[in-house]
């Protein structure tokens, strides 16, 4: 299986954003908005979007119901994850990867800044699939160094004493649940 990359639209022209796809060997983007749409980026509404990247021969896939941060019935990203249409939509995803180049495609600018690396891209790579996030830079960050990034910023006061004697696993499943309610504008 190839890795599954993923990339925010950011504010892009659609140029740019094709340009930054084929330098990263993509061949189907898959979209996990949960609402396929921009206001300010009209060039990003998914109709819009399909055409042009059926024009540059690249393939356009939809997965925001299942794979949306912001689903209708809410809830956190914990409880998104263990929903049975999520894990199936993995499963499509992780079929797909072995056929063909996969991209997760939302708004954010920023990896972590998006559920598409704070909810899915961490579910698959504990599924043990590799993620590679294209930046807008034309750079490419495993995720392993989002994490590391990650576990950095949680832990930059030091470990305290009741999460000294943690592993990794645990407080990175820790540093998650922090990101996503600093995403969503709740305390951390």
């Amino acid at each position: 299986m190839k890795s599954i990359k993923t990339i925010g639209h950011s504010n892009h022209p659609i140029e740019r954003f094709v340009d930054l796809l084929k330098a990263g060997g993509v061949e189907t983007v898959v979209d996990v908005r949960s609402t396929p749409y921009s206001r300010r980026f009209p060039q990003f509404g998914r109709e819009r979007l399909a055409q042009s990247l059926a024009a540059a021969g690249i393939a356009y896939v939809h997965e925001g119901m299942a794979l949306g941060g912001k689903p209708q019935s809410g809830g956190s990203y914990d409880d998104l994850a263990v929903r049975p249409d999520f894990a199936r939509a993995l499963d499509r995803l992780t079929a797909r990867a072995g056929e063909t180049s996969l991209c997760l495609m939302c708004a954010e600018k920023e990896p972590l800044d998006c559920h598409r690396t704070v909810l899915v891209a961490r579910r698959l790579v504990e599924r043990g699939v590799a993620m590679d996030h294209l930046l807008a830079d034309g750079g490419i960050r495993r995720h392993a160094e989002i994490e590391e990034a990650l576990l950095a910023k949680v832990e930059r006061s030091g470990p305290d004493l009741f999460t000294s004697g943690e592993d990794r696993a645990t407080r990175l499943a820790r540093a998650w649940r922090l990101r996503e309610r600093a995403m969503r504008g709740k305390s951390a």
